[in-house]
Order: structure tokens, then C-alpha cells, then sequence
């Protein structure tokens, strides 16, 4: 099982890839997608595509996980965020790949124990699974190993049942 967590945005996207090997949670790969503000809607989503689709055949992905959008103030955003998380819903069909959903107290509940925690904490304690790990130039990036790492739990956890 190859998880590509994503904390999508328009502005910016955190990715990260994560899988067990010999029983270790391990990262194979994490990062930023910066989408060009200046460029139009169709680009940005075209970029958005493309990007995701050389992740998955990449890395052979076998399951997306996403966060739940939140309804801030901001409409225009929340519908901008639906249009990546529609990419999302075809790239998961097109390559026959697992999506996973969760929200965001899901996700803090998964990783700290508590579904109220703050970003720093979630920070804290991915630091200290993965000490190798160097410290992300966006809090969009530990978002996204904290969402890929939900996703690979929660199938461990479906094995159990």
C-alpha cells in the first residue's frame, strides 16, 4: 500500500507519500505544488492534474487521502477547492486507486491523540516519527503527511476488523 496524502489549495498544495517498509511507517516523498496565480482557472487545474498523475505512476500509487474541506468565510475559495478535489476523484478512478477522506479532527485525532489539537502539535509529533525527516517550507506539507498517514492507519486498522 503506496498512500499520496494531499492538502490541496489553490495557491498551495502539500503532498506526501507514504507506504510500511519492513513494518516501519516510512516517507517516500513530500513536498509543495505552487499553482501560478496569473495563470487562468483551466491551467491551474491542467498543472494540478499533471502534477498528481506523474505522482501516482511514479510512485505506483494505491490510495489517495484527502482532508474534508472546511467552509471558511471565503465561498470562492471553498468552490475552487471542489474543483481540485474533483481532479482528485478522477485521478483516484482513472488509475483504479482507493480514496480516502477524513476531517481535519480525524486527522489531529489520528496522529496526537486529540481531534482539537493544534498544527504545531501534529508538527511535533510527525517530527518525532520521522526525526529524519527535514522541517517543511509549508505547514501545507506536515498537513499532508499527517492526511497520507491517516490513510495508511486506517487500512491497518480495517485488516484488524
Amino acid at each position: 500500500m503506496i498512500v499520496l496524502g494531499i492538502d490541496p489549495g489553490f495557491t498551495i498544495t502539500g503532498f506526501s507519500i507514504v507506504c510500511k517498509i519492513q513494518g516501519k511507517d516510512t516517507v517516500l516523498d513530500c513536498g509543495y505544488l505552487s499553482l501560478p496565480a496569473k495563470k487562468t482557472l483551466d491551467i491551474r487545474i491542467g498543472i494540478f492534474f499533471n502534477f498528481f498523475m506523474e505522482k501516482i505512476k511514479k510512485f505506483q500509487i494505491t490510495d489517495i487521502s484527502i482532508e474534508t474541506p472546511f467552509l471558511g468565510k471565503n465561498v470562492q475559495s471553498f468552490l475552487k477547492l471542489g474543483y481540485l478535489r474533483g481532479v482528485l476523484y478522477l485521478l483516484a478512478n482513472q488509475n483504479d486507486l482507493q480514496l480516502h477522506e477524513f476531517s481535519p479532527r480525524e486527522v489531529k485525532r489520528a496522529v496526537t491523540g486529540f481531534g482539537g489539537a493544534q498544527k504545531e502539535q501534529v508538527a511535533q509529533v510527525l517530527f518525532m516519527l520521522f526525526p529524519k525527516l527535514p522541517k517543511p517550507k509549508k505547514e501545507d506539507v506536515t498537513d499532508a503527511i499527517a492526511i497520507s498517514l491517516c490513510g495508511l492507519w486506517q487500512q491497518k486498522r480495517s485488516n484488524f476488523l
